[in-house]
C-alpha cells in the first residue's frame, strides 16, 4: 500500500479530519461527538495520512499534536489498522514536534495501560480525568526518547 502524509490546517481541512474521526470515534467507538471535537482542534497541528489511488488519494488516518505537546485523536479507519500506519502517523507527529521545538510529548491513555507506558519511560502528568466517559491519565516523555505507545489504549 502506498500512502502520503500531509500536514494540514484545521480551518482548511476540518471536513476531511472530521470525517475520519467521526467514523472511528463517534460511530465505531461511540464517543459522544461533543467529546471528540474540542477547542484545541483549531490551534493544533494535524497530520493526515492518505492512501494513494488511481483516481484520488483517500484519507485513511489522522492524528494531532496540540500546542502543549499532547499527541492524540489518533484515528485510523477500519481495515487500515496496522503497525506501519501507526508508525507513520507517530513519525509524522514527532517530526512536527521537532519542527515546532516541542521538547516534551504527552499522550492520554486508559488507566489499564499506565504501567505499560511507565515501562516505556513515560511519566504520569496531573490527575486522572474523564474523557468521553473513560477514565484516562496523561503521560509524558521527552521527544528524543519518545517510544511507540500502546495505540490500542489511546484516543
Amino acid at each position: 500500500m502506498a500512502y502520503t502524509i500531509e500536514n494540514v490546517d484545521w480551518a482548511k481541512d476540518k471536513h476531511r479530519l472530521k470525517a475520519i474521526r467521526e467514523d472511528v470515534f463517534v460511530l465505531e467507538w461511540r464517543v459522544p461527538q461533543d467529546s471528540e471535537f474540542d477547542e484545541r482542534d483549531a490551534s493544533a497541528f494535524h497530520v493526515l495520512l492518505l492512501e494513494e489511488g488511481k483516481d484520488a488519494n483517500v484519507p485513511i488516518a489522522t492524528g494531532r499534536l496540540t500546542q502543549c505537546g499532547e499527541i492524540g485523536r489518533i484515528a485510523v479507519k477500519r481495515g487500515y489498522r496496522n503497525m506501519a500506519i501507526y508508525r507513520a502517523l507517530f513519525a509524522a507527529l514527532i517530526e512536527v514536534a521537532n519542527h515546532h521545538h516541542v521538547t516534551i510529548l504527552k499522550v492520554s491513555c486508559s488507566l489499564d495501560s499506565v504501567s505499560y507506558h511507565q515501562g516505556l519511560g513515560f511519566k504520569p502528568e496531573g490527575q486522572v480525568f474523564m474523557d468521553g466517559g473513560v477514565a484516562r491519565q496523561r503521560m509524558q516523555c521527552p521527544v528524543e526518547r519518545f517510544p511507540f505507545p500502546d495505540v490500542s489504549q489511546m484516543h
